[in-house]
């Protein structure tokens, strides 16, 4: 029964089905959920730092239900377009109605759509990596499966990285210096690609054009199907998606570097490179997302499996209410930059 905590992560779904059944201003609702009701829990509830038994790591390992957990999260990305865009069709709403409706619709796609297509991208198996690129296509962020996997995971905690934020950043600076950088990086990934297996920019392999021209042959759809209304809905939605996955971004590694050793190379990914929260809310809404130096020490370890390290730099709150902090720079920096070890400051001055 315990492992039904997990379904936690489908009241994001359930405040959007909310949002858009009661319209009016409970259009709202899912921002308001998200960033205020799940951080005022967050505040309420324990902390939870206990790791696995190997007895519980081998069940939990084996079972198929926390694999099934992920895929179903995509009819619910896919029926939340789908029925909003019909819904704008065919009902009038109030500018403010419309607005409310994008940042619902939105936060679905970053939590049950980006949040999982990440969990899905470090998979073995090749259908699980096409879904999980296939939630990313919402969110115009299918070039985050390039950079993520084969340039985050080795640059992170590094001044090449676009998805570390620096000390003393804000989020604002963050989200156009980590969106433009991870992008042009994915191209230039996808090329190396290329150039290592002695194949031309118009290849079949050239993963980036297919990116390219799946995104644009879904807005091309959408505004086929449903006009420009649609097609701004769409636009609109995939932003906020994309936002808040940068917000992560900048919460996972703030201010957090690596050592650069005498051979120029930096030192290897450690559990200290990584913010992390055992706040239990948090956790299990955002599927053990928050135990990110795990991640990073062995990112195929699938998120029911994640331990939690002594040595790793914990958040004073849960991921949640973190990123709602990180909305304000002043308050931001006034309690994480504290909490950054002096060396790893030092780097930035």
């Amino acid at each position: 029964m315990k492992d039904f905590k997990y379904l936690a992560a489908m009241t994001i779904p359930l405040s959007a089905v909310i949002s858009i059944y009661f319209k009016g201003y409970w259009s709202f609702f899912t921002p308001f959920y998200a960033f205020a009701i799940i951080p005022f829990l967050e505040v309420l509830l324990p902390q939870d730092s206990t790791n696995l038994s190997e007895e519980e790591r081998f069940e939990k390992k084996k079972s198929k239900f926390f694999d099934w957990l992920l895929y179903l999260n995509i009819p619910i990305v896919f029926g939340f377009l789908s029925y909003t865009l019909w819904g704008l069709s065919t009902t009038t709403y109030a500018l403010y109605e419309i607005i409310g409706l994008v940042f619902s619709v939105g936060i679905v796609f970053g939590v049950n759509g980006i949040n999982v297509a990440h969990e899905l991208g470090h998979r073995q198996a090749s259908f699980e990596r096409y879904l999980g690129k296939l939630l990313l296509l919402p969110s115009f962020y299918m070039h985050f499966y390039i950079e993520h996997n084969f340039g985050h995971h080795a640059n992170a905690a590094t001044k090449e990285d676009p998805a570390t934020a620096k000390y003393n950043q804000s989020l604002y600076s963050f989200w156009f210096s980590s969106t433009i950088r991870q992008y042009f990086s994915a191209w230039k990934l996808q090329s190396k690609l290329l150039k290592n297996e002695k194949r031309s920019f118009f290849s079949l392999k050239n993963d980036m054009l297919w990116y390219t021209l799946f995104q644009i042959a879904y807005l091309g759809l959408v505004l086929y199907l449903f006009d420009l209304n649609g097609l701004f809905f769409a636009l609109a939605t995939g932003i906020v998606g994309f936002l808040l996955l940068e917000t992560v971004n900048y919460i996972e590694h703030y201010g957090l570097i690596r050592k650069k050793l005498p051979s120029g190379r930096y030192e290897r990914v450690r559990e200290s490179h990584s913010w992390n929260s055992n706040h239990v809310i948090g956790r299990i809404v955002l599927y053990e997302l928050t135990r990110h130096s795990d991640h990073h020490y062995k990112s195929s370890k699938k998120y029911q499996l994640l331990d939690y390290h002594d040595i790793s730099p914990q958040m004073p709150y849960g991921y949640p209410t973190s990123m709602v902090l990180s909305f304000l720079p002043p308050l931001w920096f006034s309690i994480m930059n504290p909490r950054i070890p002096t060396e790893m400051k030092k780097t930035y001055s």
